[in-house]
């Protein structure tokens, strides 16, 4: 017998989780872990198991497979074949021979075994494993222990002195759990939780799948890594099989490997419970009632066998969640036609939504009709009318297969509709299989052009892959002035978002203005315009703002195209770069109702992304990181590109929850974006990313990040600094690392482009960091009178965060240059700015004492004298790092090592690497009494 295989290899997640074992191990001497199947029980035990080892434990591992829980004694026989031959040599004889025909070394009958002699060999044999060296025994997979093998174990465990400590992993199937009656009453049982979903993307990352994909495998895997790899490789298969290999996070396709471990999951249920989940997975909304009404009348104790085998949680009201989005599908998948017919017309009898009613009639049946095509049309129409954009596409495509085929007009127009509420929801999937349905047809060429648009609509940020759609799309456009208008347009967004190209998209925006004019679409002009005006505020052209009010003054109906593209949500953006955040607030808080009425998603996250920065530049973190998690939230649940969620996330922990955390969804966001080749949304998340590492005191690190973001937005053209605001923060990291003339200099040429174009809160970030390099040159005075100006400018601008973090950078300025008390009241000023914005990292760096505070300490204040990027290699070098070593850790020459560190030792009166760790020390109070 040999150890189960096939476990997710996962170190993802689970480090408090081996801690929490240790703990319980070391003061219990007993721990049980429990957890469904694949969530990752097996790395966990290893994990424990190897720090064990290393610690010269002897440790006896045990993992059953399926099957030898049918074959007698099979678990105890392979544990006492893994034990060393020397602690066999001290048993008796009956105990060896005992032993001898349990491995199968003696041939004799079962039932003319002393099994005395063996229980008691059991025991001796623990006990001279601990008297050499405490012993870790790891029974792994203990539901398929046999009962025999149980038996004998819990007797021998009884009786094991303290020196063996038992570690007993098992799904728990019902019932009572083999672990507790191994190891008694009262022992720790500790449970693998769900990854989430930072821990899928980190577990894609490792095993090479696409991190854009993390916030949908979370959703269908329920955090459970063995099925979250298993779903990652077949949507990587099947987005890589597919025409142009679009990348977009679609339905999950269940199939293979993934279908193999929902099987094993749900197979935890018994039989009559998997039945009543069949419904539960057909229903739209399932809840106990409504499976009771369908015909399942024990539904509550059938879900409730299921909930205690985690395949469903069960609210007090009745509502039924499966714990992982696979579930459903592949229990519908599993089922067979007949099967899942009867559960539909049971089903549709018992729902209370006409809509659902109809949904479920049609899927009971399998030929066309058309009077029931009639009503899933209008069903559909109902769900356009409440926004529900997805289902109404899903009933197009569901009224389009049950219409007759004497019927093909109708047909062809409900699949169209169909392409077209897809595109507007997002959805990919339903998209193409719209799109090839119209394309496999005799359709027109505005028919086709119409689908093709759908599918680029549906692609989100992923526009890069897309080619050869536009291509067909252009050629069949051609003619018709209005659908060529509808084409440039996406070309111009394609050429902004893929090709981070601002000049030929406002070049593709003007062609489709024109075109839109020739086909009288004023809507079409509206978007025209629109795009233009957003290019020419990139490309930094003073006119952009009259272009936009021209797209303002024509008629302004419902958008095709989404509120995202139309000329009064950038008018909502102009008035965030521009610091007016109550006129964008109130403009935000008009739209948002009306774009959630629309059903499009990605209008919806647009909205709640510019509120959540609003709200952060007014210094409002909370309701900030409120609108950040419901975008986050929204765009797992609605497949859309998580590039752009990962960096409002980012962007709303960096200011109010955790920099870590915000380093996390940033990386993550920079993946993504590098993924679906999306530059725009991979500048800011390298910004953020940037912000994280300059606060955090990564000085060398945010300027190659930063760096990054330069490069690309120089790539991109882009001229206004409003957009996004790196420059004022790369200027601070240069001169935190010590490049105060290349800081100056950056410093002079953009703040010449923000006054010329009017943008004060640009320069007001600019000035602080001219504040920190006037420091960084020895005109002390000169900085805080900077800096102190500075501070007050960003209050009237109604910027706190931003008032919060030059306050802490003139505290900086005055410690430097020993001033106690004004480095302090400046310290004490930025923490009540960041208390009352709810900003928690930043109050947490205000709260720093400062270095002046240990009065008649000289060595301290001498400490105070080093810059940031001097206080960094003092510190590696006082901790051995050689000067090469610290050159690689800095991204720094050896001559420029050298040199700092000769600065360093004339600064503190020093003369060695010993007195400067010594005189470190005594700075933070660490030297030797």
């Amino acid at each position: 017998m040999v150890a189960a295989t096939g476990h997710a290899d996962t170190g993802v997640g689970h480090g408090e989780l081996i801690r929490a074992v240790d703990r319980a191990l070391t003061e219990h001497g007993r721990a049980l872990l429990t957890g469904p199947a694949g969530a990752g029980k097996t790395e966990v035990v290893r994990a424990v198991a190897a720090a064990a080892a290393s610690r010269r434990e002897t440790v006896l591992r045990l993992a059953p497979e399926a099957a030898d829980q049918w074959i007698p004694e099979a678990s105890a026989a392979a544990l006492l074949a893994s034990v060393p031959g020397a602690a066999l040599e001290r048993l008796s004889g009956p105990q060896r021979t005992a032993i001898a025909l349990l491995c199968r070394e003696a041939d004799a009958p079962r039932a003319g075994r002393d099994h005395v002699a063996l229980r008691l060999a059991v025991v001796e044999v623990l006990r001279t494993l601990a008297a050499r060296h405490p012993v870790l025994l790891v029974l792994d997979n203990a539901q398929w222990l046999d009962a025999e093998s149980t038996d004998l174990l819990r007797f021998a465990l009884r009786l094991t002195p303290p020196r063996v400590r038992v570690l007993v992993a098992e799904c728990v199937q019902g019932g009572a759990p083999v672990g507790e009656s191994l190891c008694g009453t009262g022992t720790p049982s500790i449970r693998v939780p769900p990854l989430g979903a930072d821990e899928v993307a980190e577990l894609l990352v490792r095993h090479g799948l696409p991190a854009r994909l993390a916030g949908r495998i979370h959703q269908a895997s329920g955090g459970n890594p063995r099925l979250a790899l298993a779903l990652g490789h077949s949507l990587a298969e099947a987005a890589g099989s597919r025409d142009g290999g679009a990348h977009h996070a679609d339905t999950l396709p269940v199939s293979g490997q993934a279908r193999e471990v929902a099987r094993r999951l749900l197979a935890e249920a018994p039989a009559q419970a998997r039945r009543t989940l069949l419904l539960a997975a057909l229903a739209t909304r399932p809840t106990t009632a409504l499976l009771r009404r369908a015909g399942r009348p024990d539904a509550e104790a059938e879900l409730a066998e299921a909930e205690r085998a985690a395949l469903v949680r069960v609210g007090e009201d009745g509502t039924v969640e499966f714990t992982a989005g696979a579930l459903p599908t592949a229990l519908a998948a599993d089922a067979g036609w007949p099967e899942r017919a009867a559960g539909h017309a049971a089903l549709a009898a018992a729902v209370d939504d006409p809509v659902q009613a109809v949904r479920h009639r049609a899927l009971a049946v399998d030929t066309p009709d058309q009077w029931l095509a009639a009503e899933i049309t209008e069903a559909a129409a109902v769900c356009r009318r409440r926004g529900q954009r997805a289902l109404a596409a899903e009933l197009g495509l569901l009224a389009a297969e049950r219409t007759p085929c004497h019927l093909p007009g109708e047909q062809l127009a409900r699949l169209v509709t169909a392409a077209e509420d897809a595109g507007w929801a997002g959805r990919a999937d339903l998209a193409r299989l719209a799109t090839r349905a119209v394309l496999a047809r005799d359709a027109s060429p505005a028919d086709r052009v119409r689908a093709r648009l759908a599918v680029i609509d549906a692609a989100g940020q992923a526009l890069g892959a897309l080619d050869e759609t536009f291509a067909y799309a252009m050629d069949e456009a051609a003619g018709d002035p209005s659908l060529q208008a509808a084409v440039q347009l996406r070309i111009a967004w394609k050429h902004n978002l893929s090709d981070g190209d601002p000049v030929r998209s406002r070049d593709a925006a003007a062609r489709a203005g024109a075109l839109a004019a020739l086909g009288g679409d004023r809507t079409a002009q509206a978007m025209a315009l629109t795009v233009r005006a957003r290019m020419g505020r990139i490309l930094g052209d003073p006119g952009a703002e009259a272009i936009l009010a021209e797209a303002l003054a024509l008629p302004a109906p419902e958008v095709p195209l989404g509120m995202r593209n139309a000329p009064q949500y950038l008018a909502v953006r102009h008035a965030l770069f521009d610091d007016r955040l109550d006129d964008a607030r109130n403009q935000l808080m008009v739209l948002l109702p009306a774009v959630q009425r629309t059903g499009s998603a990605e209008d919806v996250f647009e909205v709640l992304r510019s509120l959540s920065e609003v709200e952060l530049r007014s210094g409002r973190c909370a309701p900030a990181s409120a609108r950040a998690r419901q975008a986050l939230e929204l765009t797992i649940e609605a497949g859309l590109s998580p590039g752009p969620a990962w960096y409002v996330a980012a962007m709303a922990e960096a200011a109010g929850g955790s920099f870590a955390r915000a380093a996390g969804y940033a990386r993550r966001g920079i993946q993504a974006s590098q993924e679906e080749h999306d530059q725009v949304f991979l500048s800011r998340s390298l910004h953020a990313l940037g912000l994280v590492e300059l606060a955090t005191g990564e000085a060398a690190k945010a300027v190659a990040t930063l760096r990054r973001v330069a490069e690309l937005e120089a790539a991109q053209q882009v001229v206004d600094p409003s957009i996004l605001r790196w420059h004022g923060e790369l200027a601070e990291a240069l001169v935190a690392a010590d490049a105060p003339d290349e800081a100056a200099r950056l410093i002079d040429s953009v703040r010449t482009v923000a006054r010329g174009l009017g943008r004060t809160g640009v320069v007001a970030a600019l000035d602080r960091a001219r504040g920190l390099c006037l420091s960084a040159h020895g005109e002390a005075d000169e900085a805080v009178r900077v800096l102190e100006a500075t501070a007050q400018r960003f209050d009237l601008l109604g910027l706190p965060l931003e008032r919060g973090r030059t306050l802490l950078a003139l505290a900086r300025v005055e410690r430097r240059r020993r001033r106690r008390a004004p480095a302090r009241a400046a310290l004490l000023a930025a923490a009540g700015v960041f208390e009352r914005a709810g900003a928690t990292p930043w109050t947490e760096l205000s709260r720093e004492p400062a270095p002046g505070e240990a009065a008649g300490r000289p060595e301290v204040a001498a400490i105070a004298t080093l810059t940031e990027a001097e206080t960094r290699l003092a510190l590696l070098v006082s901790q051995g790092a050689s000067n090469q070593e610290a050159a690689a850790k800095l991204f720094l020459s050896v001559k420029t090592v050298e040199a700092r560190l000769t600065r360093i030792y004339q600064k503190l009166d020093v003369r060695s690497r010993a007195q400067l760790a010594t005189s470190l020390a005594r700075s933070h109070g660490n030297a030797p009494a």
